[in-house]
């Protein structure tokens, strides 16, 4: 069985060019991902979900219908202010990833309080989205300290 360990490694390198944290959705399947792994801060997660922003959040929105990278300050159609709530949560600069492969679609937003990612640091979280998205195509394939070590990081875990 394939070992995901070496492509959790990637999570250090996204919490290192994100301090401000992440989210990670990966293999996404009506409208549920298989795995949903978030890194922000406690305060913004709770007020995410009590406002339900999901259903308005621009970078979500973005996610779903392209592929590769767009810089939040690039989203412009957020009538719901999601962005600017964001930043009153100190997560003024964000990057979406996303991709698509053999019909399953990942993807994740990335966040900073002091500047935007620069192309080579983006380019670098668009690597990590990429890697853990194959890694974990095939839930039947991983090894069960694979699923477990996602399953204790995982907001969201659907048996695929």
């Amino acid at each position: 069985m394939p070992d995901l360990m070496p492509s959790m490694a990637s999570l250090d390198d996204a919490a290192a060019l994100a301090p401000a944290g992440y989210a990670l959705a990966f293999h996404i399947r009506y409208a549920a991902p298989t795995f949903l792994l978030q890194a922000y801060p406690k305060a913004w997660t709770s007020y995410y979900s009590l406002h339900a922003l999901v259903m308005s959040d621009p970078t979500v929105a973005w996610g779903f219908t392209h592929e590769g990278m767009c810089r939040w300050s690039d989203l412009t159609d957020d009538p719901a202010r999601v962005m600017e709530r964001a930043a009153d949560h100190d997560l003024n600069y964000g990057l979406v990833c996303a991709i698509e492969t053999n019909d399953s679609r990942s993807f994740g937003s990335f966040a900073r309080a002091d500047r935007e990612f620069t192309d080579a640091e983006a380019q670098t979280l668009n690597d990590v989205l990429k890697d853990l998205h194959d890694a974990t195509r095939n839930v039947s394939d991983l090894s069960p300290a694979s699923i477990d070590e996602l399953r204790k990081m995982s907001v969201n875990y659907a048996k695929g």
